[in-house]
């Protein structure tokens, strides 16, 4: 395997670094972060002027990237500066459509590639447990459109999000993989209800209450009740996104440490001297690069046509960077002394985040169990 990026993402991983470090300071990101909407409109559009939202999608779907390293490049340079604007939800919601949407549908894509369209998967709900095929919202037939009745939980944006990519069950039971249908529907609709609050580590969700709401029959993303491969599908490619994003996380926070180890001292010498400080950084240096390892590993494999290893891929990676997000946010502020808990050092925002980033389309603790039953398969 080829470890070094081609030109093209090297230039992009640069130009997205440098805008990063220049206009998203964390005085910034934290005024965005944890104000009233969550995400900048201007930051985002500049963004988009950029081609960062562009490189996430293939050509056939109107961008000019979208393999697993170009996804990886994009959200490692996001995770760095702990961007907050919405890309997690134009990368999930636009392969949805890229995958299973009609032309028609499709159309909606260059509104996710420009920056005008926030989109936002409203997926999961109340106990559903990262379980991807526990669906309870039910669509039922009205005519020649849909009825939608339930509930969706932590739906990331859901409350600036012009489209919504929802899940709602068809046929089957309520764990079934069968009978999971996909619907595209727009964010004001009618007795459909938004209630948004702040998350801990920045950014801004929704709890999303859907009343029989009507939608027409364009709405129907893919095949009614064929809808979890595309879903799946979809969700890998942010499983891919949130790892790479904590991985360049994870580099900051590495980075931090090293320079105050190298600057505050004890005894007229920097605490860095200090073996067993030595012996902590250099185990925490190795675990990172066991990060992207596996991060590199699950962009490799993203696109497979082979499920068995494109999941089992993605469940590795996901394990690893919730381990490891844990150890150095752990780790880290634990070298900084008490400092390290202060709301003015960046480090404990890297904290905050690379803890949550285990909780995004399911922990550690998933999916272990689900790498052992996908080898079993």
């Amino acid at each position: 395997m080829n470890f070094e990026h081609t030109e093209d993402r090297r230039m992009l991983a640069d130009t997205l670094n440098r805008f990063v470090a220049e206009q998203y300071g964390i005085e910034t990101r934290n005024r965005i972060a944890y104000g009233d909407a969550g995400m900048d409109a201007g930051l985002w559009a500049q963004f988009a002027e950029l081609g960062a939202i562009g490189a996430l999608f293939p050509e056939a779907d109107g961008g000019f990237g979208g393999a697993g390293f170009d996804i990886a490049v994009v959200f490692e340079a996001l995770g760095g500066g702990l961007v907050a604007e919405p890309f997690l939800g134009a990368l999930v919601v636009g392969r949805a459509l890229g995958l299973a949407g009609t032309a028609a549908q499709k159309a909606h894509m260059a509104g996710l590639i420009d920056g005008s369209t926030v989109a936002a998967l409203a997926h999961e709900e109340p106990g559903s447990h990262y379980a991807l095929s526990r669906v309870e919202t039910r669509a039922v037939r009205n005519g020649d459109g849909w009825l939608l009745t339930g509930q969706k939980a932590v739906v990331v944006h859901g409350e600036q999000a012009q489209l919504l990519l929802v899940s709602a069950r068809t046929s089957g039971e309520a764990d079934s993989e069968e009978g999971i249908s996909l619907f595209l529907v727009p964010g004001d609709c009618a007795r459909l209800k938004r209630r948004g609050y702040g998350r801990i580590d920045g950014g801004r969700a929704a709890e999303i209450t859907l009343t029989n709401v009507q939608v027409g029959p364009q709405a129907l993303l893919g095949a009614e009740g064929q809808g979890y491969a595309t879903l799946e599908a979809a969700v890998g490619y942010g499983i891919l996104a949130v790892c790479a994003e904590a991985l360049g996380a994870m580099e900051v926070a590495k980075k931090n440490t090293l320079e105050y180890l190298q600057t505050r001292k004890q005894f007229g010498v920097p605490i860095g001297s200090f073996q067993a400080l030595q012996h902590r950084m250099a185990d925490l240096l190795l675990e990172v690069e066991q990060a992207r390892s596996a991060v590199i590993n699950a962009a490799a494999a993203i696109d497979s046509n082979d499920r068995t290893e494109r999941e089992r891929a993605l469940s590795a990676a996901k394990v690893s960077i919730g381990r490891i997000g844990a150890l150095v946010a752990e780790e880290s502020i634990q070298l900084h002394g008490g400092i390290g808990m202060t709301w003015e050092l960046p480090l404990s925002h890297y904290a905050k985040r690379l803890v949550m980033v285990d909780h995004q389309f399911g922990d550690e603790d998933h999916h272990l169990a689900r790498f052992i039953a996908l080898g079993r398969n």
